[in-house]
């Protein structure tokens, strides 16, 4: 989809349609004074009251060159920020494709355009590649349009444009069944995209990793036929930071969780496709960090397996041991992504990295503990978690702390081995943070849980049927703010 940046006046916009935000408490602006009838008459039959979500379609506006007006509702003003914006953008693009309309335009009155653009490319996305049969129709161009210029507008336009680019490919990737998307398929993309975007990119494969003793990922991948791959994205600024920080980024990338011999339930398991969503969003936003340039190092891994039953596949009780050298019981073999998450984090450690925050659909306990509206969020370190959320809050991405205390260490005694992979049936999502945090030591690391938010169930106004693309905006805040 094309976007750009327009400067002109409301009625000279020629477009398929012309879409602007109205609230519930907005009076009629200037630009709508030759439609005020319409708009009275939409107020006055509660046809339109400028809930989030409404939107109005006028044709043939009387005044404008626009084939059609759009009254998007924006909710209450006072709570009217760029989260909303972007959804806004995002449901209004996702209805009109559908009633044919090619080429969107929006009057920003104001807010920011990077939300905009971003929820336009969001509500364009759809996850039927393989669909050949699908009717699906999609915008060929969004505009918005300004009144007056200026460098700001522009830089934040193309921002959008990058920031919604980089999450429909780490939706698409998500999307991807697992017989398409095979680790080194996963690996095969990553360079793919480093090379595009001037990145480094470097696939550890099965024997450099069992060379660096890597015995905790390559259990898990043992029981399948395809072959397990560590990613490593590189981005270096042009100059070096002063402080020496280094931003490690790490994701689960499990390209499918049969849950090994501690074999899932068959229903819902063709979703355990989007188990590697986490490592989806870090490349997502790399893809986004090559172009705005932030000014610290940022390396992304990703280990990426499949957890397949094989006659080969590790049992409950194997003991396996980690690139730290700490040995590990497996109780339970679909407890895998912390076992192939500690390997990599171990090695981000040992390329220098400084600080590190992990993504992974990583239990359902988070599932339980907050639904599909919260990331689960858990850390060895309250400044790097605060600098975590508060990336997160500007995005728009919901995260809530949740507990790591001491105690909770306690669930993952085992006779036979220095720790073990489960912590028993209650708290779930910490004793699998808890298995994590022995690994990092003393490095400031943050642990986000998405199992909850890296898949829509069902469609909203806003966003398709699938993958979410959460997290990219969230690691590209942190790494340009840093």
């Amino acid at each position: 989809m094309e976007s750009k940046l327009v400067y002109q006046s409301f009625d000279r916009v020629e477009a398929d349609a012309l879409a602007m935000v109205l609230c519930e408490d907005d009076t009629a602006p200037p630009e709508l004074k030759p439609v005020a009838a319409w708009l009275e008459e939409l107020r006055t039959s509660g046809e339109f009251s400028g809930k989030a979500a409404e939107l109005a379609v006028l044709h043939q506006p009387q005044g404008l060159k626009a084939k059609r007006l759009v009254v998007v509702g924006g909710g209450k003003r006072a709570a009217f920020d760029s989260a909303a914006l972007r959804k806004a953008a995002s449901s209004t693009a996702r209805a009109l494709k559908q009633k044919g309309v090619k080429t969107l335009a929006w009057w920003l009155s104001s807010g920011d355009p990077a939300a905009v653009i971003e929820g336009a490319f969001l509500g364009n996305f759809e996850p039927d590649r393989h669909k050949p049969s699908s009717e699906a129709k999609s915008l060929e161009a969004f505009h918005v349009v300004a009144a007056a210029n200026g460098a700001e507008l522009e830089q934040a336009a193309e921002r959008g444009r990058i920031l919604g680019e980089a999450q429909n490919f780490t939706r698409d990737l998500v999307n991807e069944p697992a017989n398409k998307l095979t680790p080194l398929r996963l690996a095969e993309r990553a360079h793919t995209m480093a090379s595009e975007f001037g990145l480094e990119c470097e696939v550890l494969d099965q024997d450099r990793m069992r060379q660096l003793g890597m015995g905790s990922l390559l259990g898990v991948a043992q029981g399948s036929a395809e072959p397990p791959a560590l990613i490593v994205v590189r981005y270096k600024p042009a100059t070096a930071p002063k402080t020496g920080d280094h931003l490690g980024l790490v994701g689960k990338g499990v390209t499918f969780d049969t849950g090994g011999v501690s074999i899932k339930p068959a229903e819902g398991m063709e979703k355990m496709k989007y188990d590697m969503a986490g490592g989806a969003a870090v490349l997502g936003a790399m893809q986004a960090i090559a172009q705005l340039k932030p000014a610290i190092p940022v390396t992304a891994l990703i280990p990426a397996v499949e957890n397949m039953v094989g006659s080969r596949a590790q049992r409950p009780g194997d003991i396996v041991t980690s690139l730290s050298g700490k040995t590990i019981e497996v109780l339970n073999t679909d407890a895998e992504g912390r076992l192939i998450l500690v390997d990599a984090l171990t090695y981000a450690q040992r390329l220098g990295c400084t600080h590190l925050v992990d993504a992974a659909t990583l239990t359902g306990a988070i599932v339980v503990a907050l639904g599909h509206v919260n990331i689960g969020a858990f850390t060895n370190h309250d400044e790097m978690l605060g600098r975590v959320m508060a990336a997160a809050k500007s995005e728009g991405e919901k995260m809530w702390h949740m507990p790591l205390d001491d105690d909770y260490k306690e669930l993952l005694k085992s006779a036979f081995a220095d720790l073990a992979n489960i912590g028993g049936r209650y708290g779930g999502a910490v004793s699998a943070a808890w298995f994590l945090k022995e690994f990092v030591g003393e490095t400031p690391w943050v642990h986000l849980d998405i199992a909850g938010t890296a898949w829509l169930d069902e469609a909203k106004p806003y966003m398709a049927k699938g993958p979410t693309g959460v997290c990219v905006r969230t690691f590209t805040k942190l790494a340009m703010g840093w």
